[in-house]
Formats: C-alpha cells, structure tokens, sequence
C-alpha cells in the first residue's frame, strides 16, 4: 500500500552524493531500478534523473518492519528512503557516479508501487520503438534518453543567456493565424465564431518579427513551436522548436556573426566543443558544384568533378544525349574500389535510381592499370585515359559517373558519396563541421505549377547587383540568404528582408501574384512597412536537430519529449482523434467519408 510523504523531506538527489557527505543523514527519493535480497541484506539500486545510488537494508540497522518493506521492492516502486552515508572502501563500483559510496538505511517508505512493466527500463533499449512510445512515460525513464532531454534544456538555457547579454529581447508571437498557402501545407484550425473561416498554425513566425522591426524591437529572438503539415523523416516533426531572431540595421556579416558566437557557446556549454570561428563559408554554387548538395557533409572528400567537356565528342550516347539536351555529365572518385563486387555497384546503381538517375555508369582503373567499365567500349582509349585524367584516377579507383540534367546529376551524386562514405566508413562521426553556405538563388521552377516559386519566401532580399533581373532574368537573381550546416544536416537559415516596396513589388511580380493576391495573403505586412520600416534580417535554427546532432542521436524522436511517429500520430495519447459531432456542430463542420474504389480482378 502507498504510503505518504508526512514528515520527510528530500535532501538530495540520487547521483549528488559523493565521498564529501560521508557520515550525513540524508533522505533520498526515486524509483528502484533494482532490487537485490542476499538474505539478511538487501542491496536496492535507487535512480532518479541525477543518476542511481546503491541503498543497503540490514535488519540490525533499519529494524524488521522496514527491513520486511525492503524485501517487498520490485522494479520501479517509489520509495523514500532515509539513511546515513558511508564508504564502500573495497567495493567500488567505478561505473557509478556515486561509486564510491551508499547509503545505509533506516528508515523507508513505499510512496507509489509498480505493475509489471511493458518493457526494461534500460540504456540502449532493444525493445521495438513503437512499443517504447507508446508507453513513452515509461521510455523516458531510460538513462540515456534523460541524458539527452536534460542536455536539450541545457541547450535552451545556454541560448537565452547569450541572447539576453546581446542585448535581444525574448517576444512570444501568436500561434494562431492567417493561413499563407506559400510553401508547405498549413495545419488548419476552424474558428467557431467566425463560421467557414480557419486559423491556420505559424510555420515559422516570420511575419511577425518582421512586424516586431518595424515596432523598433530592434533585435528579437524566441524559441519557437512550428508546425509544418508535411511527411516525416528522421529529422522532421509535425511540430518543431526553432531559435528565432531577427535584427534591425544589420546585413549578411552581423547575423552571421552573432549566430556564430551563439553556436560556438552553446557547444562549449553543452558537450565541450569548441568550435572554430569564424566558420568556413562556400557560396550555393560552390557547394552544389563540389557537393551536389546545397547542405554538404564536408568530413570527408569524394567531390564531383565535371566532366562534361571531355566527353563531349565521345561515342557513348548517354553522355552525349545529356550534354545535347543541355544537361551535364559528372563523376565522383571511390578511391581503392576498383575491384567492388558487381553486385554491390548494381546496388549503387539502384540507389542512384530511387535520386532519379536511368543509370549510372561506371569505369574501374584496376590494378595492372587496365580499365574495366560499363561503357568502355564506345569510347578510344585516349578518351577514357583523358576522363581517368579529369578524375584524378589512379591503379585501384572506382569512377561512377551521371548523366542528366544537372539538376538531376547534382542530387543523385549528392546522395551517392554520402552513401558510399558511411558504407566504407569514410566519415568520423567524432567531427563536427559547420558551415555557411550563402547566395542562394531567389527562385526554383516547380514544374507542378509551371512557375518561379521562391526558394526561402518572398521576403528574401536579392544580392544588390542581380535586383535589375527580377522581372527579365529570375534564374539569375542570387539572395542574401545564408545557412548554416552542421555534418551533412541543414541546422538552420535565415536572409536580409526586403525592405523597400518597389523591390518587394517586383518580386511579388516575378512569383506570379497580382498586387490584390499580394495583398489579399500579405496586407498587414505591406500596411505596415508604408510606416518607416528598418533594414532587417534574421534567422532561424532548428533545436530540435541541432541537440539531436550533439548528442549524436539516430533520431530527431529521441531529443523530443512526447514526439509523432511517421503519420503524424501520437502512440501514447491516440491524437489525432474523433471528436465528439457536438463539437463539429458548433464549428459548422461535417465529416464526409470516402469510400475506396473497389475493382473486380
């Protein structure tokens, strides 16, 4: 039976103690994690989130009524237990914090006991995900999974001392609001007092800072909840935490810079990491050339070399049918993989296939210096030794290569050196490589729509000199948007605002929208800079895969408390849920159901 607190006092956590309290009377609460009856002696391990404290019940010291309650213990009852501090003198265990000492006790309390658990509650649990989130309250009792919790919070305290010592004031903005159909898809609220009519979840609160600089907050900043009604991956939640800022009378180099001081802290006061200022900077171009990725891993080499010009005349049709529909032809370098069994580069080739490429052709310098290759035989060996050449080749290289549209060619290579780097272990997971990669392009065709769309939103301020082709050239305009990488990850990013109306005329204009459709999605903002807006700009980086990047987590889930599975849904509460037709009623809404085609085989 659970018994009550009356009278007791905690005086510490588990894992504070150590050899200084030696001799106290302490009173310790938690759960057992484990509970050991060698006869006249009972060894408990007692855990709460500090860590766990061994806890010894002898008859002679605590008495038989407590020494009976001892031997009840199962896994994760909470007791209170009372106790004096000793020595383990011989029997350290140095794989404890609090190795070196107990508690002895004389006194305990059963305040809460435990039904027989779904699951073990342990580090590095084997138990299937599904299960642990269902029973997520239980999950999150696991070692490592605090660790990772207790480190997030860390984060976001370090990240508000720095902003608050530069001076930027913390400003909450509304989390219901006006649906913007500009990027993903909106999670939608229905008002009931405005029948027909929708909220719609912020995004980001882009809008809204924006608003806040023209108020003359001057420089703003907030950590985030967002919400993006888009598939999942590893990486991605429906809802999110973003560090949001913003600045008045700033450019590219200020942002940068106090970003960059933020991250160099938050590292240091989180793992230990110091971290390099100022961090390297690679332009979109550059990255996408090199790279193939506009968030690039740079810990390890393999770049993509363009090797359109050498093949131009050559007479292997997939490279001159990309090049005469104005694509490219690139390869990448497997240094030592000559001799890789054909079945593992089918099964690249396949890989390559799911990025969008028809193939992937491939040249292997084997060791004698004899090449062997899925095309050689259309090409003079003066043309395959000039394209080993262009690619550095040596006696033992693999040569991929893909033929496309560059755009195409740039995310299938992108993906295959990531790929091929952690299947030959290329990359240490022990680095962390940051990086700004800066003049995005303004625009990016979306083919669904047959128009520009923008690359980041439509407040994104165009490079100075490429403002005259908004109207004739978009494809030409490059930004002053900038993000930063962390290993392969995009962490965050952020540009100068456009400003000046005309500027955000004309690029309303490149987008497709009429003035009316400008205004009708973004008045207030337009009203609002007819009033003295300052020059701004900001950023924002995503918390939840910057603390699952420094706590090397294979998932964004496991820095997240009560996190979604892939489906948006909630296993532990059941959301989204039914709703009762009363409240459906009151909104104006009805449900329409679907039945799904049936078709006679």
């Amino acid at each position: 039976m659970a018994e009550s607190m009356k009278g007791l006092k905690r005086t510490c956590r588990c894992g504070e103690l150590s050899a200084a309290n030696i001799g106290e009377t302490v009173t310790v609460m938690g759960w057992v994690a484990k509970a050991r009856n060698k006869g006249g002696i009972i060894f408990v391990d007692l855990r709460d989130r500090s860590g766990i404290l061994q806890v010894i019940f002898e008859e002679s010291e605590c008495g038989s009524e407590y020494f009976e309650k001892a031997s009840s213990l199962r896994g994760e009852f909470v007791i209170a237990v009372v106790g004096k501090v000793v020595s383990r003198e011989g029997a350290v265990n140095e794989n404890l914090a609090t190795g070196a000492i107990e508690v002895r006790a004389t006194e305990i309390r059963i305040l809460s006991e435990s039904d027989v658990l779904p699951f073990p509650i342990e580090a590095d649990s084997k138990t299937r995900e599904e299960l642990r989130l269902k029973y997520r309250y239980l999950d999150l009792r696991r070692p490592d999974l605090q660790e990772k919790i207790i480190l997030r919070s860390k984060i976001t305290q370090s990240i508000r001392a720095f902003m608050a010592n530069e001076g930027f004031l913390e400003v909450e903005t509304p989390i219901l609001c006006k649906s913007t159909p500009e990027g993903a898809r909106d999670y939608l609220v229905p008002s009931r007092v405005h029948p027909g009519s929708f909220y719609a979840l912020p995004q980001s609160p882009q809008i809204f800072k924006q608003l806040l600089m023209c108020s003359g907050y001057d420089r703003y900043f907030q950590i985030a909840k967002c919400f993006r009604d888009e598939d999942l991956r590893a990486d991605r939640q429906p809802e999110f935490t973003q560090v949001d800022l913003e600045m008045s009378f700033v450019d590219v180099e200020d942002v940068i810079d106090a970003t960059e001081r933020m991250v160099a802290k938050v590292c240091k006061d989180a793992i230990g990491l110091d971290v390099q200022l100022p961090i390297v900077r690679m332009t979109w171009d550059e990255a996408m050339n090199r790279y193939g990725s506009d968030k690039p891993d740079t810990r390890f080499g393999m770049e993509l070399v363009d090797v359109s010009d050498v093949v131009k005349g050559c007479g292997f049709g997939v490279f001159t049918g990309a090049l005469e529909n104005g694509g490219s032809v690139r390869g990448i370098n497997v240094k030592g993989e000559a001799e890789m069994p054909r079945k593992k580069i089918d099964a690249l080739v396949d890989f390559a296939k799911g990025y969008g490429a028809k193939g992937l052709a491939y040249l292997c310098v084997m060791p004698d210096g004899t090449y062997k290759s899925s095309f050689s035989k259309f090409m003079t060996e003066d043309e395959l030794k000039a394209l080993v050449e262009r690619m550095q080749g040596e006696a033992g290289d693999l040569l991929l290569f893909a033929a496309d549209r560059l755009k195409i060619v740039r995310n299938v290579l992108g993906a295959l050196r990531c790929e091929i780097g952690e299947q030959l272990g290329l990359i240490d997971h022990d680095k962390f490589n940051f990086l700004w990669v800066t003049e995005f392009p303004e625009f990016e065709w979306a083919d669904e729509d047959e128009r520009w769309v923008a690359m980041h939103h439509p407040f994104t301020m165009p490079v100075e000199e490429d403002i005259q082709y908004l109207k004739t050239e978009p494809e030409r305009v490059r930004t002053k948007a900038y993000d930063i990488v962390l290993n392969g990850v995009e962490l965050g990013g952020g540009s100068v605002r456009i400003y000046q109306t005309e500027v955000q005329e004309a690029m309303f204009e490149a987008l497709g929208f009429t003035k009316e459709e400008a205004y009708d999605r973004f008045g207030f903002l337009l009203d609002a800079f007819k009033y003295g807006v300052p020059p701004h700009a900001g950023l924002a980086i995503g918390l939840d895969r910057f603390v699952m990047l420094l706590t090397k987590a294979e998932s964004i889930r496991e820095v997240i408390a009560f996190p979604k599975i892939k489906d948006a849904s909630c296993l532990m509460t059941e959301a989204p849920s039914v709703v009762d037709d009363k409240q459906l009623t009151e909104l104006g809404i009805g449900i329409t159901v679907q039945e799904e085609e049936t078709t006679e085989e």
